[in-house]
C-alpha cells in the first residue's frame, strides 16, 4: 500500500478539482486522489472509481512525483496535425472570409496549405484549434413564391445581402 499525506488545503482542492476540472481524465484522477485522502483501500478505490489497480497505482506515483500539478498535466501521445502549423494564415482567411459549408472549408485549407483532410478533421480542427463554431443558417420557405418570400422577410426582419 502507497502511503501518501495529504494537507487539507489539497484534500480541498482535490474535492472541488474532480467536478470542476474542464478535462474528463483530470476528473477521474483527481477522484481516485480524493478517495485516497479519505483513507479508503485501494480495492475499493478501484471499485468505486471504476479504475485498474495498476492505473490507480500510475496516478498515485504521479501525484508523488509532481503533486497536484502533475495530474492535471495531460501526457497525450501522438502527432500534431500538420494544419497546426497554417493555423493564424487559416484562422485569419476564414475570419475573414467565413466558408458557406464545411466542403468549401475543405477545398480552401488544401488551396491555402496544400493539405487535404476529410470534413470531419477540418470541422474538429476550426472548432478546437481555431475556436470556430458552425453557425446554422435557415431557408426561406416557398421558394417557388417571390411574393411569400418577401412576406417572410419582411415579418422576421431578415435581409437580403
Amino acid at each position: 500500500m502507497i502511503r501518501i499525506e495529504f494537507s487539507e488545503a489539497e484534500k480541498q482542492e482535490l474535492h472541488f478539482e474532480r467536478f470542476h476540472y474542464p478535462h474528463a481524465l483530470v476528473q477521474k484522477k483527481m477522484e481516485v486522489l480524493w478517495l485516497k485522502s479519505q483513507g479508503l483501500a485501494h480495492q475499493e478505490i478501484s471499485r468505486l472509481a471504476g479504475v485498474n489497480g495498476n492505473t490507480l497505482v500510475r496516478y498515485l506515483h504521479e501525484y508523488q512525483q509532481g503533486g497536484i500539478e502533475q495530474i492535471k498535466r495531460l501526457n497525450f501521445r501522438g502527432q500534431p496535425s500538420k494544419l497546426q502549423g497554417h493555423r493564424e494564415s487559416i484562422e485569419a482567411y476564414f475570419r475573414a472570409h467565413p466558408p458557406a459549408t464545411i466542403n468549401e472549408a475543405c477545398e480552401k485549407i488544401a488551396d491555402l496549405t496544400g493539405i487535404r483532410r476529410s470534413p470531419t478533421q477540418v470541422r474538429l480542427f476550426l472548432k478546437q484549434r481555431c475556436g470556430m463554431k458552425r453557425l446554422k443558417t435557415g431557408v426561406l420557405p416557398a421558394k417557388a413564391d417571390p411574393a411569400q418570400q418577401e412576406a417572410f422577410k419582411k415579418n422576421s426582419g431578415a435581409t437580403a445581402r
